[in-house]
């Protein structure tokens, strides 16, 4: 049976930002989209940068490194040089904890 796992307080995570967390031998994103939460990897797919330093602007995560760029909700890669989608987990906030599944999808 697949775990939650609890990343932080909600209110660590401002709205409209993101987050980069240490889970277990996985780094992710984890992004604030107006109270709504979300996580990838945090690595781009393109080059090895933290997407959590990147631009965040509606449900669109822009790389800092080449400015690629991915949907959130569904990692897919939507602008060039990203062509490869991100890996999205599961998010619940419980108790005002952020808490992730790391073996399901957004999308499950």
């Amino acid at each position: 049976m697949s775990e939650l796992v609890k990343i932080c307080p909600a209110s660590d995570i401002a709205e409209n930002s993101a987050k980069s967390f240490e889970v277990g031998d996985a780094i992710i994103a984890v992004y604030n989209l107006g109270g709504t939460f979300y996580a990838t990897d945090n690595e781009c797919t393109h080059g090895a940068a933290s997407l959590a330093d990147g631009i965040l602007e509606d449900d669109i995560i822009e790389c800092s490194l080449h400015f690629g760029s991915f949907n959130i909700k569904t990692g897919a890669a939507v602008q060039a040089p990203c062509f490869t989608p991100l890996r999205t987990y599961k998010v619940v906030v419980q108790d005002g904890h952020v808490c992730v599944n790391l073996e399901q999808t957004a999308a499950d």
